[in-house]
């Protein structure tokens, strides 16, 4: 099944599920491996963690394809992507659309705001007239029919936290788009849980929002009951990993090695512990084709070396993460 028949059945179900984000390979490689049913490829993640920039509508779309490419094509689950408000016009979202189709991710979300853009969470936020966002999603909608009709496109509504925005707006919107045929509608920035089911009851379809000033934090059923398709989490493969990065760095700096050999040593049976990241990123699968096509004499050099990673091949595991 192609991956985006696969996203559009997880969208159209009952049960939620949950879109896990990151901004590199690695990340969408994790997701799959922990058991996640689609990964995220974040914007401002990109921007910051590939380019070292913020996310202020600076990074280009050439830059977002190519790491969408690379996120989507190691893994088997789909992965959706950002690509802001579509790097232009309607003529520009057009072959946005296109680009994203062919770099093999299975959907992007659209924003309605004007160019640049800015991170949702960021204050002085604008949208663009609602006939320029309804012409721009109806060109994406018929640039992904003539390509992959199972591609997802998504519209997001920035209104709700914009200049001259709020909640009304929002649906009158979503609405909008809805009917241009869009697959997905995302709500960006809701402020309560009440909000979503507001929303949910006008609009029809897939939704999806993001929910950072939603609290109490609410579980999954609750938002599978309030209508929601997924539980959307733009960082969540590397926030925690970015604040783990930077307390191990500052106890290096203050403790210096022995810091590194504490940490290995508390970490050394930890599916990521050791050298087991190379089973993730598929030295098996590459141990495999060596036994597949090389001949005995250059396979004889497993026998003679005294590398520790050989230990941990497991031809069964193909390339899996080999539990240790």
């Amino acid at each position: 099944m192609k991956k985006t028949t696969q996203l559009q059945e997880l969208f159209n179900r009952e049960e939620i599920f949950v879109i896990a984000g990151g901004g590199c390979a690695l990340h969408s490689i994790m997701a799959e491996a922990s058991g996640y049913e689609c990964a995220y490829m974040s914007g401002g993640t990109t921007a910051a963690m590939i380019y070292g920039i913020p996310d202020a509508g600076l990074i280009t779309a050439t830059e977002m394809m190519q790491n969408a490419e690379r996120m989507a094509n190691p893994i088997s689950i789909p992965l959706v992507s950002d690509s802001d408000q579509g790097f232009g016009n309607a003529i520009n979202v057009r072959r946005s659309v296109e680009g994203f189709v062919r770099s093999g991710v299975s959907a992007i979300h659209i924003e309605d705001q004007p160019f640049p853009k800015r991170c949702g969470f960021v204050k002085g936020k604008e949208i663009i007239p609602l006939d320029e966002a309804v012409g721009k999603y109806k060109a994406a909608v018929d640039a992904k029919r003539e390509i992959d009709e199972d591609f997802v496109i998504i519209a997001r509504c920035d209104a709700r936290t914009a200049v001259g925005g709020g909640l009304e707006e929002v649906i009158t919107r979503l609405k909008a788009y809805k009917e241009v045929g869009v697959d997905v509608l995302y709500f960006e920035g809701p402020q309560s849980i009440e909000e979503v089911r507001i929303v949910r009851q006008e609009v029809d379809g897939p939704l999806m929002a993001t929910l950072i000033a939603v609290d109490p934090v609410p579980t999954l059923k609750d938002l599978q009951d309030a209508g929601l398709s997924s539980y959307f989490a733009p960082g969540l493969i590397a926030f925690p990993g970015l604040v783990a990065s930077w307390d191990f760095l500052a106890d290096f700096k203050e403790r210096g090695i022995i810091a590194e050999r504490e940490f290995n040593e508390r970490t050394k049976s930890h599916p990521l512990g050791g050298l087991a990241l190379f089973d993730l990123v598929g030295f098996p699968k590459v141990r495999e084709w060596e036994q597949q096509y090389l001949p005995e004499s250059q396979l004889a050099k497993y026998e003679q070396d005294t590398a520790d990673y050989t230990s941990l091949y497991d031809p069964s595991k193909k390339a899996k993460l080999v539990s240790r």
